[in-house]
């Protein structure tokens, strides 16, 4: 269900490699959560850094919203990055596992394509590229 890969990059870092991926695909990020930041303006301290990134391809999220605006509760795809073991993980729900939760067996094909590209863009930040 969870798809992870691991950098030697700091979060902040592969966040930048993140957005530059995703625009490459034509996801947009959406927003960024540092959940350490925000925890902090709550009193808790987080000990690790951890941004969320939603990312989302709005062709691709139009096919899903138009079959089902339920799903709407799994949009946008989000991404975790965060500090882990000396170095960053990147971690996301598998598009595939989350639409089958819903039981549509027509958008499988549109979770496998955004997946593919979700996988990738990970992948890909990990790496630095």
């Amino acid at each position: 269900m969870l798809y992870e890969v691991t950098t030697k990059a700091s979060p902040a870092q592969a966040g930048k490699a993140l957005e530059a991926a995703a625009q490459r695909r034509k996801f947009g990020v959406l927003m960024v959560h540092n959940l350490r930041e925000t925890m902090a303006q709550k009193g808790v301290e987080l000990s690790r850094e951890c941004l969320i990134y939603e990312v989302c391809n709005p062709i691709q999220a139009k096919r899903v919203l138009e079959n089902n605006m339920s799903i709407a509760t799994a949009l946008p795809c989000r991404i975790a990055i965060f500090e882990e073991g000396g170095g960053t993980k990147l971690s996301t729900i598998r598009p595939t596992a989350m639409i089958a939760h819903y039981g549509n067996k027509a958008l499988e094909p549109v979770a496998q394509e955004v997946e593919e590209a979700i996988l990738a863009m990970m992948d890909e930040a990990a790496k630095g590229q």
